[in-house]
């Protein structure tokens, strides 16, 4: 694994969480939208689990699925705040904690660093040359 492959998972799996988070919220519209017939008429009781329980079933899954990966995003993000600590350059770990934790853009941190994109890049290429987990260096 790369050091930019490293360091970008955290911001990959936080779009999946919202991804998911967008699914969760169109279960939660169907539930609120399914609806249970009431008659006199005796209930089939070979009959499956409703379509409200089936829909609560998956959302709790869903839910739990969300909340473990947060967990990870959390993991994973205090693995890459230690790897950036390990960079003994203030402008690299700047540089490198406004785009992987803090996921900013790069005009953004080009202004902040008051560098032009071009340099920011180019600081960007030597700040991955510095980055190491555990004792590997990535590449």
């Amino acid at each position: 694994m790369t050091a930019k492959e490293f360091m970008s998972q955290a911001y990959r799996l936080d779009q999946r969480i919202n991804c998911k988070i967008d699914q969760l919220a169109d279960l939660n519209d169907l539930a609120k939208k399914a609806t249970s017939t009431l008659t006199g008429m005796p209930h089939n009781p070979n009959k499956d689990v409703s379509s409200l329980e089936n829909t609560i079933v998956k959302i709790v899954d869903l839910q739990e699925e969300i909340n473990r990966d947060i967990d990870r995003l959390v993991d994973l993000k205090r693995e890459i705040r230690d790897a950036i600590e390990k960079v003994e350059d203030i402008d690299y770990r700047f540089l490198l904690e406004k785009r992987y934790l803090c996921w900013a853009s790069w005009p953004e941190i080009a202004m902040e660093m008051n560098v032009s994109c071009r340099r920011l890049f180019q600081l960007h290429t030597e700040a991955l040359e510095k980055i190491s987990v555990g004792d590997e260096r990535l590449q």
